[in-house]
């Protein structure tokens, strides 16, 4: 009797174990489906981070958190009105959704009143009648940036990149910004037609702004202030004399510039920015290099294993 205690204890213990060693795998699979999908949507590759969302809405179905990613995927595919369908169909809200929707609906408005012209890798969009030969002067000009941004980091974004060239205000992107800004990258590039009349504005401004098209192309984490502007500028050629002032904090260093009103400050922030990442290219200057950095953002102790260098030192020191 004893005996045959034990061999119904043991079986029963088998079938335990058995199902807690598929219930982790399980839990293991999932994981990974997750971590995959993460990747698929820092990429950028939407096609793929879409059908992985949704399988994994059908395990979940109320998932806020997958519901959000989804209406951001319909967005970032110029899915407007599917997005905007989408966020009205949920039984919920939040920052990301209302910001989602307004971008969507203005964006939607956008693709109804802007006039539309294509190259291989961009789709310009503009308002009003400009010249043909400022329209194709500004693609021709993105081709040949593109190209050399490409030979530079070794990288080659997935997705056609937007130009929008406008005159209205209507189209300048959304939320205020201050006077000193003369073009945005809101993953649109926006450029007043104005700057069209001057080449040696429009030229490097078109690179800077493409190297920001770039940048968000390449990471897989926000990317702090100093850099994204440090290697715009290197890469735009600017040149400028040392502001005057006190040297700007840190942390005013990896905001966003462009919520400084005042130009002389907002100047610093450029100025100090494009010296941290020439000093992070004196270290080495391989812009692939660069590139296994900037895409290996997510990890917060990136810049000292590329560089060797942790911020607070790199602001110290230059």
């Amino acid at each position: 009797m004893k005996n045959i205690i034990i061999i119904v204890f043991l079986t029963v213990a088998a079938v335990f174990i058995v199902q807690r060693v598929n219930e982790n795998n399980k839990i293991k699979k999932y994981n990974l489906f997750i971590k995959e999908t993460e990747q698929y949507i820092e990429a950028g590759k939407w096609i793929q981070a879409e059908r992985n969302i949704k399988l994994l809405l059908n395990v979940k179905p109320n998932d806020q958190n997958l519901q959000t990613h989804l209406a951001g995927i319909y967005h970032h595919q110029e899915r407007y009105e599917e997005c905007i369908a989408y966020i009205n169909s949920l039984n919920f809200t939040n920052k990301e959704l209302d910001y989602l929707k307004k971008k969507s609906i203005a964006l939607q408005r956008e693709l109804k009143n802007l006039n539309i012209e294509n190259s291989m890798h961009f789709r310009l969009e503009f308002d009003g009648q400009p010249k043909k030969s400022d329209v194709m002067e500004a693609l021709a000009v993105l081709e040949v940036a593109y190209d050399s941004l490409c030979n530079l980091f070794k990288f080659y974004p997935e997705n056609k990149i937007t130009l929008v060239l406008y005159q209205s205000d209507s189209y300048q992107g959304i939320g205020p910004r201050p006077k000193w800004v003369g073009a945005v990258f809101d993953g649109k590039l926006r450029v007043h037609l104005s700057m069209m009349k001057h080449r040696e504005i429009y030229r490097p401004m078109l690179f800077h702004e493409l190297t920001h098209a770039f940048m968000r192309a390449m990471s897989n984490a926000p990317i702090p202030y100093w850099i994204n502007e440090g290697i715009a500028q290197i890469i735009d050629g600017t040149r400028k004399p040392k502001p005057k002032g006190p040297k700007p904090s840190l942390k005013a260093l990896i905001g966003a510039f462009s919520k400084e009103s005042r130009t002389n400050e907002a100047e610093k922030l450029y100025w100090y920015s494009q010296r941290m990442v020439l000093h992070l290219l004196s270290r080495n200057g391989d812009f692939s290099h660069f590139r296994d950095f900037i895409q290996n953002l997510k990890d917060p102790k990136a810049l000292e294993k590329y560089y060797g260098i942790t911020p607070e030192k790199l602001h110290q020191e230059v």
